[in-house]
């Protein structure tokens, strides 16, 4: 799905229509099809505590869910946890697809082999998009916390070469980089690989960081780009566009923006307030919580008090636009937002 492609989704409901009550049923579902994870990232929350009790969606969970409303057309099979940790995934995809989806996932690539190739192709999927995070193996183990670089650039020349054989245009293959100080020193670098690999998009990734106790941990504020760029991490992204350019790659931002534009906003004082999310899409965890978007379970140690209904007991129509729904979007268009959205800003990853 292209930036443009991504840009109209997210601005599929006019700014001047939001209100407490949502006029439109979502365009997008999240669903967490799995919430666990055989990566230990320092960036991600699950490394240090539970989120939810373990749980995977199945496929009649997720028929159940994604036939409450016609006016879904995207969905996106992640949260926190790792997708291909789900056996019935390949039938998840499959179904979507009949049904008419857009459907993509997030994955950290370790578990793409030789079968889960054939069934991610066969499947239908549309687009995978690759958390790899770093283009050397030390980086890889330093962040992602276990040295399974090599492992990955494997399956990824698999994923691509069976692409190539079979004469198939899907899944969509990009290569993403979360924004660190630690790792943007290596984003040309990244490029350079994606572009050998025959992968035709990057992404650069904002941190989301929370709080935490651990000495190890790097989503920390220090360690995000956001708003506090050096010149010479300006340097290294614009270097980075350029070179994207002379090798044929598409570089972009999650949020569908550019690079730069991502980590800047001119609006410090309501960074939320152009938020779309509680309008266009609901986020619903292996567990059946609805969250109000695939960035709260990273935002706040109390997850369950950001839970504004539960899909496994209630319709999603008396969720969406159910009491706490309602609260949450009149505070967010408030200069009182929820505790999760006060840090955040408008382009985050759709």
């Amino acid at each position: 799905m292209t930036r443009k492609a991504d840009l109209e989704y997210y601005q599929a409901v006019e700014p001047a229509s939001r209100g407490a009550v949502a006029v439109a049923d979502p365009v997008c579902l999240y669903l967490e099809v799995s919430n666990e994870c055989n990566l230990a990232c320092k960036t991600c929350p699950i490394t240090y505590a539970k989120v939810e009790e373990p749980a995977a969606l199945s496929l009649e969970q997720v028929k159940r869910l994604v036939s409450q409303f016609f006016t879904v057309k995207r969905v996106v099979l992640h949260g926190v946890g790792e997708p291909l940790l789900n056996r019935e995934l390949p039938k998840i995809i499959a179904w979507l697809k009949k049904s008419g989806m857009y459907v993509l996932f997030n994955s950290n690539g370790t578990l793409i082999n030789p079968r889960w190739r054939e069934a991610l192709i066969d499947s239908g999927l549309d687009e995978i998009r690759l958390s790899l995070d770093a283009a050397t193996p030390e980086t890889f183990a330093h962040v992602r916390g276990k040295p399974l670089f090599h492992v990955i650039i494997r399956n990824i020349k698999g994923l691509m070469a069976l692409k190539t054989e079979r004469e198939s245009l899907t899944p969509l293959v990009s290569l993403w980089l979360t924004g660190l100080r630690e790792t943007l020193r290596e984003l040309p670098d990244f490029i350079r690989l994606a572009s050998s690999l025959g992968i035709d998009r990057v992404y650069l990734q904002r941190l989301v960081y929370w709080e935490g106790e651990h000495d190890d941990q790097m989503a920390r504020p220090e360690q995000a780009l956001f708003n506090s760029l050096r010149e010479e991490e300006e340097e290294i992204i614009c270097s980075g566009e350029e070179l994207a350019r002379e090798l044929g790659v598409s570089f972009e931002a999650s949020g569908a923006t550019s690079p730069a534009a991502s980590l800047v906003s001119e609006n410090e004082e309501r960074l939320w307030s152009a938020c779309m999310r509680p309008w266009t899409l609901m986020y619903i965890s292996a567990r059946g919580s609805s969250f109000p978007c695939c960035i709260a379970p990273f935002s706040t140690k109390k997850l369950s008090s950001l839970s504004l209904g539960n899909a496994f007991s209630q319709n999603l129509a008396d969720i969406w636009n159910g009491q706490k729904y309602q609260e949450f979007r009149r505070r967010l268009l408030s200069a009182d937002p929820p505790e999760c959205c006060k840090g955040c800003g408008a382009c985050w990853s759709l």
